[in-house]
């Protein structure tokens, strides 16, 4: 999005607007509680422990859409995180310099009855449910950050759409080793109830061990289910992969290298699951 479009009218330079917490109505509190209620009960066992972990200390079980406020200082005090409110998507350099200072941005509305499953413009269930709780986390927690910075040098590369993958495969659709077990953590994913279970459980998608160039030049799907998912091994690896790789030479590589398509599976990868693809094969003949 460009950086040069102007804040909606209401909102601040920034692009920060009020959650006007008090405005909302039984029905969009119960949505919340209803999605709310869905994903709690299906989740353990199948989610990162740092989830629900943050679940827990940041006490979003209780009933109704969260206070942003109330959230934030909570959040405050585990790891210097803040969630603000936006009117919706916001231009790429707002995005990263809100993450770069440790502010989260949320939608404030939320979906309606018969959105429940799908909405193309992510909700504050996506946002909050989805990403919040491992904000308390600090290796995660100061990986976003780092995301952020990069993300704000990535401009001057024109490398955004390279970046962009590594936000879509770790932070919205990432899976995590747990013993020998995979996990969730992804906020696309745990904010749905379809790919919560598809992503583990299902015999399509591929499941790769994550490589950060490798990762970069895959394509990803953003209407479906994903064709293949990315494992690390823990939050701690992958902020310090982030943080010690020098992204000037790794965006000049990538301009060298072939894009990869989402199914791709290529020699150097670590395969876990070779998926079988057929979910999306079905989809193509719909």
């Amino acid at each position: 999005m460009s950086t040069d479009l102007p804040p909606p009218a209401g909102a601040a330079s920034d692009w920060t607007i009020p959650q006007d917490w008090s405005r909302y109505t039984p029905a969009e509190n119960g949505m919340w509680d209803r999605l709310f209620a869905r994903q709690s009960a299906m989740l353990p066992g199948r989610v990162a422990p740092a989830f629900l972990y943050g679940l827990d200390v940041l006490r979003m079980e209780r009933p109704g859409i969260p206070n942003f406020d109330e959230l934030s200082e909570r959040l405050m005090k585990k790891t210097g995180w803040q969630v603000v409110a936006v009117p919706g998507l916001v231009p790429d350099e707002v995005f990263f310099d809100h993450l770069a200072n440790r502010r989260f941005v949320a939608g404030r509305f939320i979906r309606t009855p018969d959105q429940i499953d799908y909405l193309q413009e992510p909700d504050i269930f996506h946002d909050v449910f989805g990403h919040v709780p491992l904000l308390a986390h600090p290796a995660f927690a100061d990986y976003m950050q780092a995301y952020g910075q990069g993300g704000l040098r990535s401009l001057g590369f024109g490398a955004l759409h390279k970046l962009a993958r590594l936000y879509w495969y770790t932070v919205e659709f990432g899976l995590i080793r747990d013993g020998g077990d995979l996990k969730l953590y992804g906020a696309g994913i745990v904010s749905s109830y379809g790919e919560s279970r598809f992503a583990l459980e299902d015999a399509s998608p591929n499941r790769i061990g994550f490589d950060l160039m490798r990762l970069m030049r895959t394509n990803y799907k953003i209407d479906d289910y994903q064709q293949s998912y990315f494992v690390i091994d823990s939050f701690e690896e992958l902020l310090r992969i982030t943080m010690e790789t020098d992204f000037a030479p790794l965006y000049e590589a990538l301009n060298d290298a072939s894009d990869l398509s989402p199914d791709a599976i290529i020699e150097s990868d670590v395969v876990l699951t070779r998926g079988t693809q057929a979910h999306a094969r079905n989809m193509t003949r719909v």
